[in-house]
């Protein structure tokens, strides 16, 4: 290892949106991960992605990853933040999910947000998981058969939270 990042991160841009949009369809189509419509068109799923904060990750020039900072709540609950995260498939194992990770708890704790929350996980996600709870996350719920997962019929989502303070 040379010791370098896997990837520099940024915030994205409008001209990052072709990028974005190619890491986020295959995860989308897919509908094994988001509970997002499957057919979600390419303005819908940057609207969404993009609607509050969001990132890119890049190697060179290439966008490898992204991921979006958000309020978990409107109001009283806008002081716990939300993130959602999308790798390039060959960037997948590369420490790319986990420099985000990095990157986004630091922004969260540089916006002021006290505590992040990831509202559903799906629980066959073990790389997720394994990513979230080695940076500190815990699982404070499940929600039973929360989700219909292509391959493998109702799964469990998780609730992980972990504390900015």
């Amino acid at each position: 290892m040379t010791g370098q990042p896997p990837a520099s991160i940024r915030p994205a841009t409008v001209d990052d949106a072709a990028a974005i949009w190619a890491i986020l369809k295959p995860v989308f189509r897919a509908g094994e991960t988001y509970a997002i419509e499957a057919g979600i068109s390419r303005a819908q799923a940057l609207a969404y992605w993009t609607a509050h904060r969001a990132f890119v990750a890049e190697t060179r020039a290439d966008v490898v990853g992204t991921y979006y900072l958000r309020p978990n709540q409107p109001g009283g609950g806008a002081h716990v933040c939300n993130a959602g995260f999308a790798t390039a498939p060959a960037a997948e194992g590369k420490g790319v999910a986990r420099a985000m990770l990095t990157h986004s708890l630091a922004a969260a704790r540089d916006a002021g947000y006290t505590a992040m929350q990831f509202n559903f996980v799906l629980a066959c996600n073990t790389r997720a998981i394994d990513t979230w709870e080695r940076a500190g996350f815990s699982v404070i719920g499940r929600q039973p058969k929360a989700f219909v997962h292509p391959c493998l019929g109702h799964v469990d989502a998780l609730i992980m939270h972990k504390s900015l303070e």
